[in-house]
Order: structure tokens, then C-alpha cells, then sequence
């Protein structure tokens, strides 16, 4: 088997028009460097992503027959891939700049590289705050669900004390743009696939903090983000995102630290109560 410098693993459902906008965005910016593309579908009942095979017949397509999650599907395509390092794409982000090669230089050079994560910006030109977080605790995780305290400069959930064009390190980045050696995210064993979608970045992140590893903001560089598009806001979406978030909570805070998790599980339920009460009837 030939090894590879980048594996791309981008995960679909149900977003053909945007992954194909994502795949021609590779093309076009991702130069000078081995690399191959992963897609794995997660059975999307919209069908129509087949006709992105002979569009794009460099790319890997894996068909899956059930929908087992985000992290199911990103350890499988993981297993296939021949790079030294695996970037998980969201197929909703487009590359700006063929900006790369920069950014594995920066990394190859890195002592105990864990992940990288880049500025991300919405298709209105608004900075995504995600793209730099904290470890949720029980200070910086009410100030995120509650907006209890001004944000300012100080170092909250989402990291305004790091400049939005600054190279740093940081606990948390997202899974729409995750870079990391191969062999280091098998090492942690990769994505929890106890969670279906949501959250899972952020244990892999406090895996590899765990693990001695430095995880990385690179402000340096911009991709688009179509965030929300490929996500309807629905009973079943808040299940999902507050279950991981509960998830989370019980791994790392049940037995360690239990005060913290009865302050967060209080938390995280007031929450998903008040966002059900939004929703149309």
C-alpha cells in the first residue's frame, strides 16, 4: 500500500450539492501534496450523490446501508485511509486558498501535534466562534447555554482571548475541519462512537489533551462553513445535540466530579427544555 500525505474523509448525508461544491474546492485548492479523497455516504435516502462518481472519479465513495452516526462513519473511512495524516471535512465547507501545504509544514514541524482546526466563517462573512473552544466546565458552559456573563477578552467556552486570525493553542476545535497523524487518532481511538452526531469532536480533542498532545487553532487560514444548511432544527436534532452534550458530561464528570455533573446535567436539561418550547407546535 502506497502512503499518502493526506487522507480527506468527508462524511454525506443528504447534502449533494453541497459536497459537490466541497469537492471542487479540493480540486481546485488542495495542490502539491499526496493526497486522496474519502467520501463515505451515511444511506441517505436522497440518492443523488451517485452522480457525483463519474463527476469526481479520483474520489473513494463508500455507500453505507444504515446510518450508524458521524463517528461511526469517519472511524470506518479512517481504517481505508493511506495518509500520515486524516483531515475530517464537513461536505458544507468549501477551502478558500491553497493554503495546505502550509499548514502540514506548520504541523510536521509541531512536537506532539495532536489536532488542527482553522478559522471558519459563514457565506455572510461572520467568524464561527467554534472554531476555537475550551473543555466544557461548569463556568464556561453556562456562559454558553445562558449568556450569564459578558464575554469580552476573557478566555470563555469559545476562545475571545485568541485573536480570529492568530495561530494558538486551544483545547477544542471543530470536527468540520480536524486534522490529525493518523496513527495518533487510532492511538485514542479515534471518534466515540457512542455518539451519533454532536460532541464527538470535543472528546477527541479532550482525548488527545489527555493523551499529552497539543491541539491547534491556525487563524491563518479561512474556509467557508455553510453552517445550518444541512441541518434541520427539530425535536430530533435538540435530542441529539443535548444527548452529546449529556454524554460528555457523564463520561468525564459522574465519578471525578460529581457536584460539576449534577450543576451541568441541571444545566444542560433547563436548556433543552426552553429550546423545545421554541419550536412550532
Amino acid at each position: 500500500m502506497r502512503l499518502k500525505k493526506l487522507s480527506i474523509i468527508i462524511v454525506n448525508y443528504n447534502v449533494t450539492d453541497l459536497l459537490r461544491a466541497c469537492l471542487k474546492s479540493i480540486e481546485k485548492f488542495v495542490q502539491e501534496i499526496d493526497y486522496e479523497i474519502i467520501v463515505v455516504d451515511n444511506a441517505s435516502p436522497d440518492t443523488s450523490w451517485k452522480a457525483l462518481i463519474p463527476e469526481f472519479p479520483q474520489v473513494q465513495f463508500v455507500p453505507q446501508e444504515n446510518n450508524f452516526g458521524f463517528a461511526v462513519a469517519n472511524n470506518l473511512a479512517v481504517k481505508k485511509a493511506k495518509g500520515e495524516y486524516v483531515l475530517l471535512l464537513n461536505p458544507d465547507t468549501e477551502f478558500e486558498s491553497h493554503s495546505m501545504k502550509e499548514i502540514l509544514d506548520f504541523t510536521d514541524a509541531m512536537e506532539d501535534f495532536g489536532c488542527l482546526g482553522v478559522r471558519m466563517h459563514n457565506k455572510l462573512g461572520r467568524f464561527l466562534p467554534e472554531s476555537k473552544r475550551s473543555v466544557p466546565g461548569v463556568v464556561n458552559s453556562f456562559n454558553k447555554l445562558f449568556v450569564c456573563f459578558g464575554n469580552g477578552n476573557r478566555k470563555t467556552y469559545y476562545r475571545n482571548d485568541i485573536l480570529e486570525s492568530e495561530i494558538a493553542e486551544v483545547e477544542v476545535i471543530t470536527g468540520a475541519f480536524f486534522l490529525c497523524r493518523k496513527q495518533t487518532y487510532q492511538e485514542v481511538g479515534g471518534l466515540d462512537e457512542t455518539y451519533f452526531m454532536y460532541g464527538e469532536d470535543i472528546d477527541l480533542c479532550y482525548s488527545l489533551l489527555r493523551a499529552k498532545k497539543r491541539n491547534w487553532y491556525y487563524g491563518k487560514v479561512s474556509i467557508l462553513h455553510h453552517k445550518g444548511e444541512s441541518t434541520v432544527k427539530d425535536v430530533i436534532y435538540l435530542e441529539r445535540f443535548f444527548g452529546a452534550m449529556q454524554i460528555f458530561v457523564d463520561k468525564y464528570y459522574r465519578s471525578k466530579k460529581p457536584v460539576q455533573h449534577f450543576v451541568l446535567t441541571k444545566g444542560l436539561r433547563l436548556k433543552h427544555f426552553l429550546e423545545r418550547r421554541k419550536l412550532p407546535k
